[in-house]
């Protein structure tokens, strides 16, 4: 990758160090060539293998656990148990150090052989492999492969295609033949992103609607930052802290409903219908999950409510299906009975 080298002084030290100079990634191997452990920003792979009551043979990362796998020659895709669990970013580096290994290993492909093959990790997997396939295929089954813990290999392949991570002011960029991605203050900007998008491939913006809402960042081809980060203004729409009525929960729960995987309706719709729904201000969200409902953004009142009352349910609808997904994953995942322990 360009612009990525690598600390080998030590064959049983890998860092993987950025052009500003940042360590990335760093695995620490035995003299056996397996690995002892992998830390990465905000989480720590140990590599002893232990035992989980979901996974079963695992790797303790941070304060959950991830499928066994073969570090010098990865050909599988590893589940972790509970993803939420790690800090915003960790998981995805984890992947991203995986592909590193599969492609110097000169591994031409890995499959997926996990419980949750969610639109989330497609599209995490997409900033580190390459796929023939589409997310919908990847998906189709998500519900049931969590309900049952899968743990056969989905048959699709998952080229190696690591991506280069810069490090700028708040935060970091992904980089392969161009800009692909940049994250700020916790905040990813990605093309075709709602409401943060990678607009013209160098700007980091929020949108509501069709208008920009505000610009928090530009950056040169090479990932490095020209301008910002700015703050989020805050938004002052009168409508913020109003709940929505029952009626209008239930009209948008349909909507959700029919937006996301058929396996899932039934439960989205019974999701959004029976949590309360408020207007808030949500920074660089659409909508979230809070400890008193769903909420969603009052940007989307100002700006697209003078559209038609029409287009904003759809708005509000598109905004809450990947709320209402993740939500649902993770109220049916089984969960284990007992923490990581050690095989006896």
């Amino acid at each position: 990758m360009h612009g990525t080298s690598y600390d080998e002084s030590d064959h049983r030290l890998i860092r993987v160090i950025d052009r500003t100079g940042t360590v990335h990634a760093e695995l620490v191997w035995g003299p056996d060539d397996q690995l002892r452990r992998l830390e990465v920003t905000g989480a720590v792979v140990d590599g002893a293998v232990v035992h989980h009551p979901l996974l079963g043979a695992a790797h303790a990362v941070g304060d959950t656990a991830m499928t066994a796998m073969s570090w010098s020659r990865p050909t599988e895709i590893p589940a972790i148990a509970e993803p939420g669990r790690l800090p915003l970013g960790a998981g995805a580096a984890i992947l991203n150090t995986i592909a590193t290994l599969a492609q110097r290993a000169g591994i031409s492909g890995l499959r997926y052989a996990g419980p949750y093959p969610t639109g989330a990790l497609w599209r995490t997997l997409a900033r580190s492999f390459g796929c023939a396939a589409r997310e919908a295929e990847f998906t189709r089954e998500a519900l049931e492969r969590a309900l049952r813990v899968a743990r056969e290999p989905i048959a699709i392949d998952f080229v190696p295609a690591p991506h280069e991570r810069i490090a700028i002011a708040g935060g970091f960029v992904e980089l392969r033949e161009a800009v692909e991605r940049a994250v700020i203050d916790g905040v990813a900007y990605e093309p075709g992103g709602s409401p943060a998008r990678l607009a013209g491939g160098l700007h980091c913006e929020i949108w509501f609607g069709d208008a920009l809402y505000a610009r928090v960042a530009t950056l040169a081809p090479d990932g490095s930052l020209l301008d910002g980060p700015h703050p989020i203004p805050p938004c002052s729409s009168q409508v913020i802290g109003r709940e929505f009525p029952l009626a209008l929960r239930a009209a948008i729960a349909e909507l959700v409903a029919d937006a996301v995987a058929a396996p899932l309706a039934a439960e989205a719709r019974a999701l959004c219908t029976a949590l309360p729904l408020r207007w808030a201000d949500l920074g660089a969200r659409a909508a979230c999950e809070r400890a008193d409902g769903l909420a969603v953004h009052a940007a989307l009142w100002e700006r697209i409510a003078p559209l038609g009352l029409g287009r904003l349910a759809l708005a509000l609808a598109e905004a809450l299906v990947p709320v209402a997904t993740a939500a649902i994953v993770r109220r049916t995942a089984p969960r284990p009975a007992g923490g990581v322990t050690r095989p006896t």
